[in-house]
């Protein structure tokens, strides 16, 4: 393969999904500014978004089920609930990366973008995925601390909402009308690229059915997190499964403020679970009845259901949701890291 076609494929993959139009840029610097230019462009434009603790278990426990292929299911007319947005998390997620270095995530932002592609040569619908750090985050190496020291001295201190990545997800349910035979080679074969990209020999070969969090970090071995995290976000938003709802509306699910911190802005809205299921046992045939003191996250289960008015197949799920009684806190496994 010529090196200018190899370098162009890198350029694509790397820029093009993100949004970025050719001509490739000549530098660094030219790609970095460009970045910069998105995410002040996000952060102007996006509808800000707090997650509640008991509606991020339960995307969590979505994200843990979902394979390589169904991301490729998106469709930003049918699945993303406004074109631009900022979704702020109750608390940091410790992301184990690529390599074993650690980072955290505090919030999502996405926005449209026409992704350029070579191969083949074509540009597609797609959302320009930002992840943002929390500066005051559980990953604090040294390096990350003399940095916000050095900003702080100088002048202009760091947000505390830092970008760490830009990523692009193809948006035009490219993948959607595919068998679920498609999808599985897909799902292997990412796999199969990214476990040569990590040099891991191991790789699952059975996809699960049942997605649970109990609040630790996440081993991102394909380096997928962020994308599985957005998509079950949004396709749970889609299906009903969370709602938005008052920001100043009193509850325990209410998202956790720092010390210090400002109360809730009126123009940032909370996203909460929709429903929560009781799980309270009848005693029946002498059995004594069981009462349950906590709530917790259960089984989602993901199918492939047909729409006679679209003459398609459509990838959705039922569920999670939220087990236990409504007034009991809670269980998320609560844990505390310190990553140096």
């Amino acid at each position: 393969m010529p090196e200018q076609h190899r370098e162009s494929m890198a350029f694509a993959m790397m820029l093009g999904k993100q949004g970025m139009r050719r001509p490739w840029p000549s530098s660094p610097i030219e790609a970095a500014r460009w970045q910069i230019r998105h995410v002040l462009q996000l952060l102007d434009a996006a509808e800000v978004l707090v997650i509640s603790p008991a509606a991020h278990a339960a995307v969590m426990a979505a994200a843990a089920t979902l394979e390589p292929a169904d991301v490729a299911t998106l469709d930003k007319d049918r699945d993303i609930p406004m074109p631009t947005g900022l979704l702020v998390l109750p608390e940091p997620v410790v992301v184990e990366n690529r390599g074993g270095s650690f980072s955290d995530i505090r919030a999502f932002g996405w926005q449209p973008v026409t992704q350029d592609q070579v191969l083949p040569d074509a540009q597609y619908p797609g959302v320009q995925l930002t992840c943002f750090m929390d500066r005051d985050g559980p990953v604090q190496p040294e390096s990350w601390r003399l940095a916000v020291a050095q900003a702080r001295t100088t002048g202009s201190p760091l947000p505390p909402l830092v970008p760490d990545g830009i990523y692009g997800m193809r948006a035009d349910g490219a993948l959607a009308a595919e068998s679920s035979e498609r999808h599985t080679e897909i799902s292997e074969e990412h796999r199969r690229l990214n476990t040569v990209l990590n040099q891991v020999a191991e790789q699952r070969t059975q996809p699960p059915e049942e997605g649970q969090w109990d609040g630790g970090r996440i081993k991102d071995t394909y380096d997928d997190f962020a994308a599985r995290y957005a998509f079950a976000f949004w396709r749970l938003a889609a299906q009903g499964v969370t709602v938005l709802s008052d920001p100043r509306e009193p509850g325990e699910d209410s998202p956790r403020i720092r010390p210090g911190a400002q109360s809730a802005d009126a123009d940032v809205r909370v996203i909460r679970l929709a429903t929560q299921v009781p799980a309270q046992r009848t005693a029946e045939d002498g059995e004594t009845s069981r009462v349950y003191h906590h709530r917790w996250t259960v089984r989602m289960h993901k199918v492939r259901q047909w729409y006679p008015s679209a003459q398609e197949h459509r990838l959705i799920w039922r569920g999670p949701y939220i087990k236990g009684p409504t007034d009991a806190p809670f269980m998320m496994g609560e844990k505390a890291y310190s990553v140096d």
